[in-house]
Order: structure tokens, then C-alpha cells, then sequence
């Protein structure tokens, strides 16, 4: 790859995880400079400037670079998508979770991370739309899905993924139990209807959802136009919780009180307005949701691995 023709946009969230503005921007511009690109450098102010960064610049350079969380990248890939012809995404992860560079085993290291754009290492990904927004690894909603959104981002800078747990069990937990109420929804999928009572949803394409959830790999697939159904009905407070979530974590689903299942497109209609988290992200109250994929909608530069179909 000859790195010296390449053009780069490069889009850096200086609030994301325990990053620092000044730091982030100067190890990066660094590392590229050392390694002969040309590149641009845009830094977000405010929710939407990745989206709109992307969206307005995007068809003038051969690689789009994320430096952010998981919301930056969600944002990002949202400019991407309207684009006429999509532009491939490197990541640098920087966020508190960074759930799907897990997944994808990418580094928040800059010069490692860069390393997959330098080897042009890239990959096709699945694209979740959810009503008019897209998402890249997961949407839920019920208990702890409003985590990500409601912790306050000095406690994120502060503590990284312990955040996480410090506010709402901690220093909130009345949000915690609040949370447990199941919310009623009819749900169509793929193989058929489903109607109940269900304190937790989520549409996913990772091996790892918060941090806290973990699929097995044998499960998931990356690029192969399905994503993954898990949905948990009536939970009888904390206790009930951390037992389930231990099932979940054991990959014990019994059919019951724990559904997974496969789909490539979903509808939900729920009883009330009901909280949606998109990649850690407020995703709106809808009372209905429409879901479908965006088969192989991007490339991402990341390491080759058995969660993409060949």
C-alpha cells in the first residue's frame, strides 16, 4: 500500500474515555506524519459533529479515522452511510467501553491501531438500521441500558468502564431499581411472533455487549447479513439480575426467561414510549421499531478473524 497517496480524514472525540484533547491529537498527527500520509485532522465539539464531519468531507479522502468511543464510531458510520460511495473506517478506540474494538481486536494503542490501516487489513461489517439511525454493534433497551448515556462523562475521564458501575450502583441505585419494571412488546421476527412482558432487549453484531455480556464466538457472525436477538422477561429484582446475567455471561439460555435467536429484520410495537440505548447512545422513546441490516454496509480496517465469513 502506498500510504503516500493516501488521503485521510481523520475525526478525534477529545472527551471519549480517559483521553486528553491536546495528547490524542499530537500522538496521532505524529504517527501518521511519520508514515508519509496526508491527512486532516477535525475534532468534535458537540454530539452530531462526527456525523456531519463525515457526511460533508468524507468523498474527498480514501480512509475516514475515528478516534473516539463507541459513539463516535456509531456517529461516524452514520456519516459514512450517506455517503455516495462509502469510504473505509479505520478506529482508534479511546472510549470508556469500546465494546466492538474488542470484538474486532483492535488496540487503543495509536501506532498499533494504525499498523491495520498501513497493512490495508480490512474487513466488511454488517449495518444495523434502526427506524431513520444506524447503528454498528448493538441497540437495547430496559435495565442498565441507559448506563452509557446518563453516566456522567467526568466519571468516564475519571474511572474509564468502572463508570459504569460506580454511578448506578453506587451513587444511584434507586435508577438501578427503577430500571427492573418489564415493559410489554410484540415482537415479529424472522422465524415468528413473540408477545410478552421483557425487562431486557437487545439486537446485537458483537461478541461483547457493555462489557458485561459476552457471546460465544461459534454465535456470531460479523458480515453474514443476520444479527443476534437476546431478550430476558420478568427479572424479581437485584438478586434475580446478577443470576441471570451469569446464565447470559454462561451462554445458558433456556428458552424461557432468556431468548437468542437470529434475525435479519424485526419489528417491535411496545405499550408506552420505551428508551433506546444505539451504541451507548440515547436512541430515542419509540413506541414502534423497525429494524433491518445493511449486508457488509462497511469496511472497517481490523485484523482478519473466524467472526467474519469468508
Amino acid at each position: 500500500m502506498e500510504n503516500q497517496t493516501k488521503k485521510l480524514l481523520v475525526i478525534i472525540n477529545p472527551c471519549a474515555g480517559r483521553t486528553k484533547s491536546q495528547k490524542g491529537t499530537f500522538d496521532i498527527a505524529d504517527v501518521l506524519s511519520t508514515l508519509g500520509y496526508e491527512f486532516d485532522i477535525k475534532t468534535t465539539t458537540k454530539s452530531g459533529d462526527a456525523t456531519e464531519f463525515a457526511k460533508t468531507f468524507g468523498m474527498n479522502y480514501d480512509i475516514i479515522l475515528c478516534c473516539g468511543g463507541d459513539g463516535t464510531l456509531n456517529e461516524t458510520i452514520n456519516g459514512v452511510m450517506a455517503l455516495p460511495e462509502r469510504v473505509p473506517i479505520g478506529y482508534i478506540p479511546t472510549g470508556s467501553t469500546c465494546d466492538l474494538a474488542t470484538t474486532l481486536g483492535i488496540p487503543s494503542d495509536v501506532r498499533s491501531a494504525i499498523e491495520f490501516i498501513v497493512s490495508d487489513k480490512r474487513n466488511t461489517y454488517d449495518i444495523g438500521n434502526f427506524n431513520n439511525r444506524h447503528f454498528c454493534y448493538v441497540a437495547s433497551f430496559g435495565i442498565g441500558s441507559s448506563f452509557s448515556y446518563t453516566t456522567p462523562q467526568k466519571m468516564k475521564n475519571i474511572f474509564g468502564r468502572a463508570a459504569y458501575f460506580i454511578d448506578p450502583f453506587i451513587l444511584h441505585p434507586k435508577t438501578l431499581f427503577s430500571g427492573i419494571k418489564p415493559v410489554h412488546v410484540k415482537i415479529e421476527y424472522d422465524d415468528g411472533v413473540i408477545e410478552d412482558d421483557f425487562t431486557f432487549g437487545a439486537i446485537s453484531n458483537s461478541t461483547s455487549v457493555a462489557g458485561l455480556i459476552t457471546f460465544n464466538r461459534s454465535d456470531v457472525k460479523l458480515n453474514d447479513g443476520v444479527f443476534e436477538l437476546l431478550l430476558v422477561r420478568r427479572v424479581k429484582g437485584i438478586p434475580d439480575g446478577f443470576k441471570l446475567l451469569g446464565k447470559v455471561q454462561k451462554h445458558d439460555y433456556d428458552g424461557d426467561q432468556i431468548l437468542f435467536l437470529h434475525t435479519k429484520n424485526l419489528k417491535m410495537h411496545f405499550d408506552t414510549p420505551t428508551e433506546w440505548s444505539l451504541d451507548g447512545e440515547f436512541g430515542g422513546s419509540p413506541v414502534d421499531v423497525d429494524f433491518s441490516i445493511s449486508y457488509k454496509g462497511i469496511e472497517l480496517f481490523s485484523e482478519e478473524n473466524d467472526l467474519f465469513c469468508k
